[in-house]
């Protein structure tokens, strides 16, 4: 048995995978554990629990492979300094001394946090560490179902490289083709996200859902001014625009007067029309970058099948707009495409380069529907419950499916917390917050009375995986809701002239669809195709929603409140429904109503956690 532990940290979404022999075993995000969104300290938690689920000492694993390499982004750091000096001092004496104190001899800094979890791991020769874009490209190729693909991953920055092309064919994988930094079509979507009030890799889901409510009016102002895009879909972005590359901020009035306003305060400014038409428009521009280089690699490598990861491959719309355009005949997206996904790909990429060991190939994927976090017993979840005071009621899975779907029927908000957490940013029925999304008033009710955030944010809709091309203009699966598609036409109820021409946001009262609250305004939804394979609780419970409604439809967001990372314990998930005016929590076989909960267990959630 040869185990291998995967570890991404030190800049946002620390995570930590296992894989024994080659099968992924576990994997999980830090900020699930410690309750901080986006947590990068070193993964302790994540570590432990991949640890204990496999069950291995530390001492007892093989090979620990860290997920990045930090002489390369020193080198990139130091070089950006340099070349762009004296600008930028400021920002180099701030990084500088971390530097050279802790993370330029990281391998010294993770043995010292290893030996934390183990006494008698003494080995340091065991720590690896791979290229922050390989990891990528492997956590995307070698859980795919394809024996060969071209492998696109674009996101902020690794170490030098912002976009690379890399072939996989059976367990072999090569970089082809790469951009590096300063030019980066993440760093281009994160600086509209600083730009429009919303932070820097964490609102960028918010730009995207923005998107649909503005129109792409400042689209040629980017191209001709901030990028230059070639027909084969590289770039060079002028960076008299941008203040990332040496500064504390991502953009600089140059910026802010080209578009003809300053920065949006969050804290003092509504968004307005401005802010839509700025999302549709770097959207847009995203959107055609990546539809170039997919064309492009398509015609140059000539293989029929494409995997995405990195940053940027969590735009789902711009990933529909790829498979709308039919370049590749099948794509696969990594669930975990941001750095958490880092980790398992450098365990992987270790197994099948290093090792050398071949690959068998899944015809779904090897993902195992990204439940590979914690899961906890019936028993525990009791046990928990009556340490807290809960009132509930143990029912049988059928009747557990039946009660659950009546209530979502009758206009309730459910929490759902079931079997093993999702990795990856995506509730996908694990620990999700579910609705009625036949209801017209369901999307403002969960995002104003349940998470706290945006009236504008979209829902996703969870659909029987047989049934969504009665719904969707999708013909493939989507079980890991990283696709944007259209609403099939007889499912969609067109707005009125007087209703079109509504204010972005207003647009939302205008009943859309037959599924209103799961379609965004521009008749598109973000899809998740549930199957029996995966996810078969989940998929019951869809299944007697539709027995019932004939609508095989439900609505699916994280279990959240805006600002914290997706729940993770029975205890999380309790506070979390106590704190909100969720109306139901079905945990395990547990079954819970809001209404009979004593009123002293009520707790202020609201502003428990950081706005993000």
């Amino acid at each position: 048995m040869i185990s291998i532990l995967g570890i991404s940290a030190y800049y946002h979404d620390s995570a930590a995978a296992i894989l024994i022999d080659g099968k992924i075993i576990s994997a999980a995000q830090e900020e699930r554990f410690t309750r901080i969104k986006h947590d990068s300290n070193y993964p302790f938690n994540a570590v432990e629990f991949v640890l204990k689920y496999s069950n291995l000492k530390l001492s007892e694993v093989d090979h620990i492979i860290f997920f990045e390499k930090p002489f390369l982004k020193f080198e990139r750091l130091l070089e950006t300094y340099t070349a762009f000096a004296p600008k930028g001092f400021t920002q180099f004496s701030k990084a500088m001394p971390l530097w050279l104190k802790d993370k330029l001899f990281q391998k010294k800094m993770l043995f010292n946090e290893l030996k934390m979890h183990d006494k008698n791991f003494k080995d340091d020769g065991k720590i690896f560490f791979s290229e922050h874009h390989l990891s990528h490209a492997a956590s995307a190729f070698y859980p795919s179902p394809f024996k060969e693909a071209v492998v696109l991953t674009a996101d902020g920055v690794g170490e030098w490289a912002t976009t690379t092309v890399a072939v996989g064919s059976g367990s072999n994988l090569e970089i082809k083709k790469e951009i590096h930094f300063p030019h980066s079509l993440g760093l281009l979507y994160s600086a509209f996200t600083y730009y429009t009030g919303f932070k820097v890799n964490s609102g960028e889901y918010k730009l995207m859902g923005l998107a649909p409510y503005g129109k792409p009016i400042y689209s040629d102002k980017i191209i001709n001014n901030l990028i230059d895009i070639k027909d084969d879909g590289s770039f060079r972005m002028d960076q008299d625009y941008f203040n990332y590359a040496t500064g504390l901020t991502m953009t600089n009035d140059k910026f802010h007067n080209l578009f003809g306003q300053k920065l949006r305060d969050p804290e003092k400014e509504q968004l307005t029309e401005f802010h839509m038409n700025i999302a549709a428009s770097i959207q847009k521009v995203t959107e055609d970058i990546m539809l170039k280089l997919a064309r492009h690699i398509k015609q140059e490598y000539k293989l029929p099948n494409l995997c995405l990861a990195g940053g940027v491959a969590l735009n789902c719309v711009a990933n529909g707009k790829i498979l709308k355009e039919n370049i590749f005949e099948n794509i696969w997206i990594q669930p975990a495409a941001g750095d958490a996904g880092g980790s398992l790909g450098a365990s992987l990429a270790f197994w099948h380069l290093e090792l050398k060991k071949e690959r068998s190939i899944n015809k779904d994927d090897d993902m195992q529907g990204s439940y590979l976090g914690p899961e906890y017993t019936n028993e525990s979840i009791q046990q928990e419950l009556k340490n807290l005071g809960a009132t509930f009621e143990v029912l049988k899975d059928e009747d557990l499916t039946n009660k659950t779907s009546d209530m979502i029927i009758n206009g309730n908000a459910i929490g759902w917390f079931q079997g093993r957490m999702e990795f990856g940013p995506r509730a996908l029925g694990g620990r999700s917050i579910i609705g009625d999304p036949r209801s017209e008033k369901m999307q403002k009710i969960l995002n104003l009375k349940v998470k706290y955030r945006e009236s504008f944010r979209p829902f996703a809709p969870s659909i029987l995986e047989e049934k969504v091309n009665d719904w969707f203009d999708l013909k493939v699966v989507s079980p890991y809701m990283l696709i944007v598609s259209s609403v099939k036409e007889e499912k969609i109820l067109k707005m009125s002239e007087e209703d079109e021409k509504l204010f972005g946001i207003e647009k939302l009262n205008i009943k859309r669809s037959e599924i209103p609250a799961v379609t965004h305004v521009d008749y598109t939804a973000r899809v998740q195709t549930v199957s029996k394979t995966t996810n078969l609780k989940y998929y019951n419970l869809i299944n007697n929603f539709y027995n019932k409604t004939n609508c095989p439809v439900l609505i699916n967001t994280s279990f959240n409140v805006r600002g914290e990372p997706m729940v993770n314990t029975p205890k999380d998930a309790f506070n979390c429904f106590m704190g909100t005016e969720m109306d139901n929590l079905v945990i395990g076989n547990c079954f819970l109503e809001k209404t009979k909960q004593s009123s002293n267990l009520k707790i202020n959630y609201k502003d428990k956690f950081e706005l993000d």
